[in-house]
């Protein structure tokens, strides 16, 4: 007989495998810790690898977060072979010979820094009339889809191997907003050069503030005993740990956890003097109580309250 799943608040930040879909990693861990409710924060394609932060109970209320964060990747690109999928599983559509030298190679991958528009790949999660465009692309179906707005906050080339004369291969680190598809920027570094390329490894290795050096494998955790393996989750406002702190008296927490709109005291307003209007975690004793928007000088509003368990994690 299965055993009953259990209330566990916490996050843990996976180094997802190869070969794995993003809910695939996340079901075999949530088996492995038992765990009632469970949520990944940021697909990550089954080729990718790295970090994929998995949260459990309470802390699924704060992955909404991570969808809008900046995320880093190292990407392995290989020039001079473009496919249909933009990376290493597609059909190859295009195959020329690479002629440039390593300085217009650096050139055309710094030209990506910046403020860019993208056109996203086909073989995206993105939907057309509720359909999956990956499902459309697999079925030979083609839509236009307009460029959209993002940034490359960061791009560094790290190497160029040329081992392989005729397929050059370009070591990148990316630093990306939200939306940003690292197979659509390898296609267009390719386009850009003239010789096609496409995406043949990824590596995520953070999110906003959280860090693959953190991370533990599928492995390494069900190498440890059941104990153990809550005791590998960082803490519940990890998703979070960002934002701003507020910590609350007894009286003010309690109309908090209910909703209410609170003005807060002056104690309280002192210690928050420096903050700026946005949202702000809210604590009660090192508890926390939820996120709040906080307008100065003092008034604070809720917006996602975490129920109170009767062992709070700290």
């Amino acid at each position: 007989m299965k055993p009953p799943s259990h209330l566990i608040d916490g996050v843990l930040l996976l180094d997802k495998p190869a070969g794995l879909s993003s809910n695939d990693a996340l079901q075999r861990a949530r088996r492995l810790l038992n765990a009632a409710k469970a949520g990944h924060g940021g697909t990550l394609d089954p080729l990718a690898t790295g970090l994929l932060p998995l949260a459990f109970g309470e802390a699924t209320k704060f992955l909404h977060d991570l969808l809008d964060a900046d995320k880093t990747y190292e990407a392995i690109v290989q020039l001079g072979t473009a496919t249909d999928s933009g990376d290493a599983e597609g059909v190859v559509i295009q195959q020329s010979p690479v002629e440039q030298d390593d300085a217009a190679i650096r050139l055309a991958c710094a030209a990506f820094a910046g403020p860019i528009l993208q056109v996203p790949p086909m073989h995206s999660a993105l939907k057309r009339d509720g359909r999956p465009l990956y499902e459309l692309a697999r079925a030979g179906g083609h839509v236009e889809l307009e460029p959209r707005a993002v940034t490359v906050h960061a791009l560094e080339v790290r190497a160029i191997d040329r081992a392989d004369p005729v397929a050059p291969r370009v070591d990148l680190r990316v630093t990306v907003s939200k939306g940003t598809y690292i197979r659509a920027l390898a296609r267009d570094i390719g386009e850009r050069l003239g010789c096609g390329a496409h995406l043949a490894r990824l590596r995520r290795t953070a999110v906003d503030g959280l860090s693959i050096a953190q991370a533990v494998t599928l492995a390494q955790l069900e190498a440890l005993a059941p104990a153990d393996r809550i005791a590998a989750l960082a803490p519940l406002d990890a998703l979070v740990a960002g934002l701003p702190r507020v910590e609350l008296g007894d009286e003010l927490a309690t109309r908090f956890m209910h909703g209410q709109r609170i003005v807060l005291d002056e104690a309280v307003r002192h210690a928050v003097a420096a903050h700026e209007a946005g949202r702000v975690r809210v604590y009660r004793a090192r508890h926390l109580l939820g996120v709040a928007e906080f307008r100065p000088p003092g008034l604070l509003a809720p917006l996602r309250l975490v129920a109170q368990r009767a062992a709070p994690n700290p």
